[in-house]
């Protein structure tokens, strides 16, 4: 299945969504096959302009020419935007990129046999890097369970995982991306104060989480091994992270995924 033979539709068009279409067309997906809806019409025509999509004025319009519809307001919008919109739906794939919104939710919501699977991916999609958590229980198939696979796979990485460890999943994948731009930057304003420029601190950084990563996934090593074999007694290592365990590195990580756990569903004072 090749991406030049899907066309995809996006509900709602903020960050995540944009970020998804600009992955699709950096994997070779023409961006005519793109349409998108949005609240804010004047902001969607500029984005599509920039990105060569077509912008549409409702859902009915975005999904009408589409294989796949990619849901992507809020969660304590989906209820609403969709509500008057099920019947051109039944005929598509729905990919919701709703949080806590599941299998059950949209089972009860959508119209019977309407074929639907929940999804979580991050914003890395943007250059064919991100992970995406796939519900394991959903009711893709055939064809379109086919070019569901493509479109996802051109994204970057996907996982399959139990339905009720798709949010905590999220708040590691998701959430988790935040906090290590968030390590970046601070790690950076160390070597800054240390007398490097930013722009060195910056690229060290990313370089330094990028050969990480690829070390825990493919060294075959326990990372509590992988952590001692950088910490030599007495060692420059070792005093870092005494100062982190001081400043309560660890236990604020903990701290930031279980806040990340709320019901994301309903609406925000």
């Amino acid at each position: 299945m090749e991406l030049k033979d899907i066309r995809v539709g996006f509900v709602g068009f903020g960050n995540m969504a944009k970020a998804m279409a600009r992955g699709m067309i950096k994997a070779g997906m023409p961006s005519k096959n793109i349409t998108a809806c949005a609240r804010n019409w004047d902001k969607l025509v500029k984005t599509s302009e920039d990105m060569g999509i077509i912008p549409c004025r409702d859902v009915y319009e975005a999904s009408y020419y589409s294989d796949i519809v990619i849901v992507a307001v809020k969660p304590y919008q989906v209820e609403e935007v969709l509500e008057d919109h099920k019947e051109v739906l039944n005929e598509k794939a729905v990919i919701s990129v709703a949080a806590g919104l599941g299998f059950e939710w949209y089972e009860n919501f959508l119209e019977p046999n309407t074929q639907h699977l929940t999804i979580l991916p991050n914003t890395a999609v943007e250059i064919g890097k991100g992970v995406i958590l796939r519900e394991k229980t959903h009711s893709l198939e055939g064809e379109i369970a086919e070019k569901a696979d493509a479109l996802l796979q051109s994204l970057g990485y996907m996982e399959e995982i139990d339905d009720d460890q798709m949010n905590v999943g999220a708040a590691i994948t998701g959430c988790g991306i935040n906090f290590a731009y968030m390590f970046v930057d601070s790690i950076a304003d160390g070597a800054v104060k240390m007398g490097m420029p930013k722009p060195l601190a910056y690229k060290l950084a990313a370089e330094m989480i990028k050969g990480t990563g690829e070390m825990v996934l493919t060294s075959g090593r326990h990372i509590g091994q992988l952590r001692d074999e950088v910490c030599s007694p007495g060692g420059t290592t070792i005093r870092g992270v005494a100062a982190l365990e001081e400043a309560g590195f660890r236990s604020g990580l903990i701290k930031a995924v279980e806040a990340t756990m709320t019901d994301s569903t309903k609406k925000k004072d």
